[in-house]
């Protein structure tokens, strides 16, 4: 069988591709801003925020969730949701990884 299209690009151009594809949606480009500015906060704080429904903002929190961009705790029936600063360092230094290489 042939070569899937990731498998001809080294592992950091499918990371930097991933990110991006995650970055590229405004929604949350504007969840992380506000996100940067709280301790932690709830969905709905993001909602009254945002103005987007609330599955809408779910799901775009699960995106960057699963990239490691964010982290949630359990606080009671509701998820705190915060900037992971560990994954906010590695990912400053793969940008500026990247841009160094390309220069």
């Amino acid at each position: 069988m042939g070569l899937t299209k990731t498998q001809i690009f080294t592992d950091q151009q499918n990371r930097l591709a991933s990110i991006f594809r995650v970055l590229a949606n405004p929604a949350r480009i504007a969840i992380l801003e506000y996100l940067s500015d709280q301790q932690g906060c709830i969905c709905n704080d993001i909602v009254g925020e945002i103005g987007l429904a609330q599955p809408t903002v779910s799901q775009h929190l699960k995106e960057l969730k699963h990239l490691g961009l964010i982290q949630g705790e359990i606080s009671g029936k509701k998820i705190c949701y915060c900037i992971n600063h560990q994954k906010w360092m590695e990912l400053q230094q793969q940008v500026q990884a990247f841009f160094k290489h390309s220069s």
